[in-house]
């Protein structure tokens, strides 16, 4: 059994992924004709687990640089153990039961206040650390391709009215990428928003090379 996984791109892709067409896992590369994986915001047991539990041979991924490392592969539980975590799920059972009523009730008040305020106009300005404007930075409405970019001085506009709980995904090369979920809480139907964005590790992206590491039992 591999006791370690090996990631690595020998030969990283120069497409720009902002540009690709929004997947469940990442985005589609209409160059190579298929999905790229977005790892960047996965956790190392994300990762383990994707490539240690299936056929990875051709898989094309992003990722931060530090993410490209050895990952060791936890020890799996012996029975014993699995045993003992079922009966610790019967016991708590009831208290199961009852935060799973509490988060009913968080769902219902959510659905009845996201009503109250719909159509709002989004404007913003994107700048770094330092207050500077970041041109063409780009703006979408997560899951979907509608969007924008900012203009030379930051400022953007998003090309439709959003609603509480839409949430806008923020990039720009370089730098972090950012989430905002719209609140609703304005009271006018302008929001404006001020983003500053971090320096974020550097991104690489192209075909994975993964190499399953052994440890010998004598060791």
């Amino acid at each position: 059994m591999n006791n370690a996984i090996k990631l690595n791109i020998k030969s990283p892709c120069s497409e720009d992924f902002n540009q690709f067409k929004p997947t469940a896992k990442g985005g589609f590369c209409a160059t190579c004709t298929k999905e790229v994986i977005d790892f960047s915001k996965m956790n190392s047991e994300d990762i383990i687990n994707y490539f240690n539990t299936k056929n990875t041979a051709n898989t094309c991924g992003r990722f931060k640089s530090e993410q490209l490392t050895t990952y060791q592969i936890p020890v799996k539980r012996s029975k014993l153990s699995w045993l003992t975590g079922i009966g610790l799920a019967c016991l708590s059972f009831f208290s199961f039961g009852t935060a799973n009523a509490q988060v009913k009730t968080t769902e219902n008040n959510t659905i009845e206040s996201t009503s109250a305020k719909d159509n709002l106009t989004i404007k913003g300005t994107i700048s770094d650390q330092d207050g500077l404007p970041l041109p063409s930075a780009t703006i979408l409405l997560e899951g979907t391709s509608i969007g924008t970019t900012t203009d030379f001085d930051g400022n953007f506009e998003f090309p439709q009215p959003l609603k509480k709980g839409d949430v806008l995904q923020i990039s720009y090369v370089g730098y972090e990428p950012k989430k905002v979920v719209i609140d609703g809480k304005a009271k006018a139907q302008t929001i404006q928003l001020n983003i500053s964005m971090d320096v974020g590790s550097v991104i690489m992206m192209g075909k994975v090379s993964s190499k399953k590491l052994y440890k010998s039992k004598k060791d």
